[in-house]
């Protein structure tokens, strides 16, 4: 007899990547619980890019139409609140959320993401998410050929100048301080007519969402209406830590086929892997993670019928 709140696949994390995993494995006739702190990475973001189809779409609206067909199928059930401990025991995975409700599953997938480090200035805040960002590949066609200053030092701040160069020549490193640049890399920015300033930022200047400028110590002030920075993200959620699972030398989680881990029954998807942070990818990766989920669960029925 199954203990109360007991599923075939407990799924942490209701964004593109959880979502995803969750449509796959509601339509395989799995009984999924999806469990969501509704606090995505792009809290600050007003629109979706690089996702063919929903190109421009609120990414609030993503999800809304997702757990709205997640909620049609009847085979995925909905916990909105965080989820503060979780440990494998006889081949399955327990639960337990903020507000003390536990669950079990036969898998356990992961799809927590990152965190996100603003750049340390006044304002930064503010202007996230409309003309302060982090992905070019996720904002940079709204800046093209725009003034942009990039907002890193050494090889982070260099690899944005280079990343960001596609879009727009008008760039200028804000590096904060000490920009830490290889010799070679200050020629390659000085060669292409990109300006370092190392002077400490005193804040950013604008209104309404939009950047106007750049205000350093010193006074002076760099117009700018868009900057971009390269900071590292940090693991959203210490669940996959706590479970023993292996990381990357760049703090991902260290993923096999069909995105397991080396947890027996524990799948990861999306930007904790620490890839490609894009919501197309972490959709894929959720559906990846989903085919081999329903495949061990196929495999592990058999087994019990012989």
């Amino acid at each position: 007899m199954r203990k109360q709140n007991f599923f075939d696949v407990i799924i942490v994390g209701g964004g593109p990547a959880g979502l995803s995993a969750a449509l796959v494995l509601g339509r395989a006739c799995r009984t999924v619980l999806l469990c969501d702190s509704n606090q995505p990475r792009n809290w600050a973001s007003k629109s979706l890019h690089g996702f063919i189809a929903l190109d421009g779409l609120n990414p609030r609206e993503l999800v809304r139409k997702g757990r709205e067909q997640l909620a049609a199928l009847g085979t995925v059930t909905f916990w909105d609140d965080e989820v503060v401990s979780g440990h494998r025991w006889q081949n399955e995975f327990e639960i337990m959320m903020k507000d003390g409700r536990t669950a079990s599953g036969r898998k356990l997938l992961l799809a927590t993401g990152v965190t996100d480090e603003l750049p340390p200035i006044p304002g930064a805040v503010d202007f996230f998410g409309r003309s302060v960002f982090q992905c070019p590949y996720c904002d940079g066609w709204e800046t093209r050929g725009k003034p942009t200053a990039i907002y890193g030092r050494g090889a982070r701040g260099f690899t944005m100048v280079r990343a960001l160069f596609g879009w727009t020549q008008d760039l200028v490193l804000c590096t904060d301080g000490p920009s830490g640049l290889l010799m070679r890399q200050k020629k390659i920015l000085d060669g292409h007519g990109i300006a370092v300033r190392e002077e400490p930022i005193e804040c950013l200047e604008g209104q309404d969402g939009k950047l106007q400028a750049i205000r350093f110590r010193n006074g002076d002030s760099l117009p700018r209406d868009f900057l971009f920075f390269n900071l590292p993200c940090t693991q959203k959620s210490g669940l996959a830590e706590s479970l023993g699972c292996e990381f990357t030398d760049n703090g991902g989680v260290k993923t096999g086929h069909y995105e397991a881990t080396n947890i027996p029954g524990l799948y990861v998807a999306g930007n904790m892997i620490k890839d490609v942070h894009l919501a197309v990818v972490a959709a894929a990766e959720g559906t990846r993670a989903a085919l081999g989920i329903n495949k061990a669960l196929g495999k592990e029925n058999f087994a019990l019928a012989e």
